[in-house]
């Protein structure tokens, strides 16, 4: 009688779990089906953590532009392919001189990270060689928008970055700029372009309270002038590290990086971290040697496998699908603690960029990244149940004329169904 009981119980169980994802998926399905998704592609997955279920699919195997939910797939080969500080020089000692070379590392004097590791290096040796043709990398990514040449999000890919690649202005009682070097090429009036296209000349009017971070244009004489003015010592250009051991210097903790990168979507360290990754795989850099590294052997088993062809997502060119990004979250989610992981993405109501959308209450229930291009938003990631179990989801949506605050209402309100009664 009592094993009959406990039967009855668990089928019991099991029927009400079931009629509870019917519901999900029914009111979910009726959503996106509605008036409003009618003109635009959309694309939902989500998938039990600890079972592997599928609470509902809609669109999972079509190709979407992520834009920023790319990074999620940089983040997955800077994990695997790094160790936990960044490397930052790799170096041989010959005779009376240090020869170095860039691995891409991106923090060296960036304003937010302040990292003077390589600095304080260099300047311990009378005499310094440096290479600066180990990378096979373009400036720009393919796909990347001309016009985006002067913004932030567009700054210059390079083998030995410095200052973030770009010239931080803001006035006190006198302009400031960092680098101090760039100040001389900053005309202070009012102009339609922040800097010229095809040279570093800067505009900044006298009058403007905020800061602005412009991208320089990265070439051998500019790096060597900027090194120059923070390395006392004597510099010189190599056109090759000479035969021997090659050493690695480590900067900071490379979670520092992943977090900045995840949580403001910074596209300049994202694809910088494909460099840095590439230059453990082999002494050139190249973001694609990374990316076709981890596709062949870490993610062979993907069902859609995608057109990746930046680390950042500024490219429309890049194509991936919900169920792909839901495998790589799986990956992320299987091999890195929980508390780690969540505090590498954005978390719905307090950072990043979910700040301002799905807050808890009064804990974060959402910890994902955001993906935004004109008339595309993709949010990917980790929900947290009020009944205890977390889903890896991916919800993409293209091509829309709407704002994209409106998406995210009716995003917010199918994110808030599934956390109440799943």
């Amino acid at each position: 009688m009592r094993f009959f009981l406990c039967n009855i119980l668990v089928l019991f169980t099991l029927s009400s779990c079931v009629s509870i994802k019917k519901k999900i998926s029914k009111e979910i399905a009726d959503t996106l089906n509605s008036k409003f998704y009618t003109n635009q592609f959309t694309g939902f997955l989500a998938v039990d953590a600890k079972t592997k279920d599928t609470l509902f699919d809609y669109n999972s195997d079509r190709y979407f532009t992520p834009a920023s939910n790319t990074k999620i797939f940089t983040l997955y080969t800077a994990l695997q392919l790094l160790p936990e500080k960044m490397p930052s020089l790799k170096y041989v000692n010959k005779n009376d001189t240090l020869y170095v070379e860039g691995t891409g590392d991106p923090t060296l004097l960036h304003s937010y990270f302040k990292d003077s590791t390589a600095i304080h290096f260099l300047n311990q040796h009378p005499n310094i060689a440096i290479n600066l043709t180990n990378s096979q990398e373009k400036k720009f990514g393919p796909g990347w928008s001309w016009g985006d040449y002067e913004w932030y999000y567009s700054a210059e890919r390079s083998a030995l970055p410095l200052y973030g690649n770009v010239l931080t202005l803001f006035n006190q009682e006198n302009l400031v700029a960092q680098p101090e070097y760039l100040k001389s090429h900053v005309t202070p009036i009012h102009y339609s372009a922040n800097r010229e296209q095809s040279e570093n000349r800067f505009y900044f009017a006298a009058s403007r309270k905020d800061t602005l971070e412009v991208p320089f244009i990265v070439d051998t004489s500019l790096t060597l002038s900027l090194l120059q003015k923070v390395v006392k010592n004597n510099l010189s250009l190599a056109k090759k590290l000479p035969d021997g051991e090659r050493k690695v210097l480590y900067s900071v903790p490379s979670d520092s990086v992943y977090k900045r990168m995840m949580q403001e979507s910074d596209n300049f360290l994202a694809e910088q971290l494909l460099l840095v990754a590439s230059a453990s795989l082999s002494d050139t850099l190249n973001s694609q040697k990374s990316r076709d590294y981890i596709l062949k052997n870490h993610l062979y088993d993907l069902q859609q496998p995608p057109r990746w062809v930046d680390g950042s997502g500024l490219s429309r060119y890049n194509l991936f699908s919900p169920s792909s990004l839901v495998h790589v979250l799986t990956k992320i989610y299987d091999e890195v603690s929980r508390e780690r992981l969540f505090a590498l993405f954005p978390a719905g109501g307090v950072s990043g960029t979910l700040k301002n959308w799905y807050p808890g209450n009064p804990d974060p229930y959402v910890y994902a990244k955001t993906g935004s291009l004109g008339n595309n938003h993709c949010v990917s990631g980790y929900l947290l149940t009020k009944s205890g179990k977390t889903l890896i989801f991916s919800f993409m949506n293209n091509h829309f004329l709407h704002p994209s605050s409106e998406e995210k209402r009716r995003m917010q309100a199918i994110f808030e169904e599934i956390r109440d009664n799943y």
